[in-house]
């Protein structure tokens, strides 16, 4: 086992974390506060066991959301369209849904279904832009959010695909049969969608470091010149990793469609996609640390709410949140960095070494 690797892996965590914890403390005194008062109501608020079951429900969409992120990210793809692939996928699901009376055992795949490959159809337009006109994903994927959003809009009116509940509008209702299932606690129920969640990881890490795809897509991420070389078809790799993006993309609203509100409407949850792109960043693209970063998202929005209820400003959990993944992408850098000069002092020390062994045999040969 290389420990020296290991330990700049581990140093690059707890590097960030001291980091973010002494800028945060300096915001807290900045602003007058008492940053381990702050510290220690976040810690007794979320470790309750009420707490923590509202955390890992609200890690569950953040993990899906950070993976179809970094499947893209591993190719150097920036997929920011996650935020309207998921939603435009949950709303299509939702009316579906609401349309079918099957038993549940086949209505819950069919909806399923249709959230990802309406997610894979809508990222894939991303995809096919980028390879057959050269326009950036960036790009593509901002004015694809814009126009889910317009689409969803305009189906929500009335008599379309919409029904009004009050100030809300919806579509119509899921019926109680396609409610996925809860994993019950002592406390609050967990969400079944935890279960597809691990399964969505497990395969991920499968399919990027166990599989011949896997590895042709890190290599175009790395070099495309090198891919072009070795008969990868890039373009292929590009429309195909914007696909399988949008198809995890279109999982995220799974968790609140299908075990909170049971419908679409203009309460819908949104923002989690551009979350997703932070947490992929805290977790360096690798399902444990996504499931790490997803968990400490959560417990920061749990007990931020908390924190203001104690009389700290409503921005600091949003501050302590940009502070950690700027910390986590510095430390990282800087990590990296670092490890690359040990690298390369060590190789000049070898070859060094060889030009010494090398000219006393010359030495040797020449006085024989």
């Amino acid at each position: 086992m290389d420990w020296h690797r290991v330990g700049l892996g581990v140093a690059a965590p707890l590097l960030a974390i001291a980091a973010a914890l002494a800028i945060t403390s300096l915001i807290f005194l900045m602003t007058g506060d008492n940053p381990f008062r702050a510290f220690s109501i976040m810690v007794e608020y979320g470790s309750k066991s009420d707490s923590q079951i509202v955390i890992v429900n609200k890690a569950i969409p953040y993990f899906l959301s950070a993976l179809a992120v970094a499947i893209g990210f591993r190719m150097n793809l920036f997929n920011i369209g996650v935020d309207g692939q998921y939603r435009i996928a949950a709303f299509f699901a939702a009316v579906v849904g609401g349309a079918l009376a099957l038993p549940g055992i086949v209505q819950i795949p069919v909806i399923m279904i249709v959230a990802m490959m309406v997610g894979a159809l809508w990222s894939g337009i991303a995809g096919l832009l980028k390879t057959t006109r050269g326009v950036s994903e960036v790009i593509s994927t901002i004015m694809l959010n814009a126009i889910a959003g317009a689409i969803i809009g305009y189906f929500l009116q009335d008599g379309r695909l919409a029904v009004r509940d009050g100030n809300i509008i919806h579509t119509e209702p899921i019926p109680e049969s396609a409610h996925f299932f809860e994993i019950p606690t002592g406390q609050a129920p967990v969400n079944g969608f935890i279960v597809v969640a691990v399964i969505v990881g497990v395969l991920y890490w499968f399919l990027l470091n166990r599989t011949r795809f896997g590895f042709d897509l890190r290599t175009v991420g790395r070099s495309e010149s090198a891919a072009q070389a070795g008969g990868v078809s890039v373009g292929r790799m590009v429309v195909t990793s914007m696909l399988l993006s949008g198809l995890v993309a279109g999982l995220v609203g799974m968790p609140t469609l299908l075990g909170e509100s049971y419908n679409f409407g203009t309460d819908f949850p949104n923002g989690i996609g551009f979350t997703g792109i932070a947490i992929a960043l805290l977790g360096r693209n690798h399902p444990v640390g996504i499931a790490l970063g997803a968990l400490l998202w959560g417990f920061l929005e749990r007990t931020g709410g908390r924190l203001e209820f104690e009389g700290y400003a409503q921005e600091i959990v949003g501050v302590m949140q940009g502070v950690i993944v700027l910390c986590v992408v510095i430390a990282y850098e800087v990590v990296r960095r670092y490890g690359l000069r040990t690298q390369q002092r060590k190789v000049g020390e070898r070859l060094a070494a060889e030009a010494r062994d090398n000219g006393k045999t010359e030495k040797a040969e020449v006085s024989a």
